[in-house]
């Protein structure tokens, strides 16, 4: 089994910023993309942003220039630094892996999603 854990969400002011991190852990091999997203209540969840394995990275335009992908391979991390926050990111934000297991099979693992807050 695999399984993701995040954390760092919270409350914070506007303008302020917070940093979520997700955690991979299982019987894996390697894990090619990873991403993060979030969903409001009765919305699809969208796609914040994701990072491939080589690094590359692409964002949705409401957070272009305010959130920043990174990951840490040796950790099996990913991380969602978010600055400039409106109370529009108030949402739950899920991390997700795109993994290859051992027992070869490639699968989409979800964590369990970190409550964002965002208020005065």
């Amino acid at each position: 089994q695999v399984q993701l854990v995040e954390s760092g969400g919270g409350l914070v002011q506007p303008g302020g910023s917070l940093r979520l991190s997700c955690t991979v852990s299982g019987r894996l091999r390697t894990i090619n993309a990873m991403s993060w997203h979030r969903q409001a209540p009765g919305k699809q969840r969208e796609l914040v942003a994701a990072i491939a394995s080589g690094g590359s990275a692409n964002y949705a335009d409401s957070v272009k220039g305010r959130f920043t992908i990174s990951r840490d391979h040796a950790k099996n991390m990913v991380y969602l630094q978010m600055n400039s926050l409106t109370p529009e990111d108030t949402v739950v934000y899920y991390c997700n892996a795109n993994v290859l297991t051992l027992a070869w099979s490639r699968n989409d693992y979800w964590g369990q999603g970190t409550q964002v807050a965002v208020s005065s």
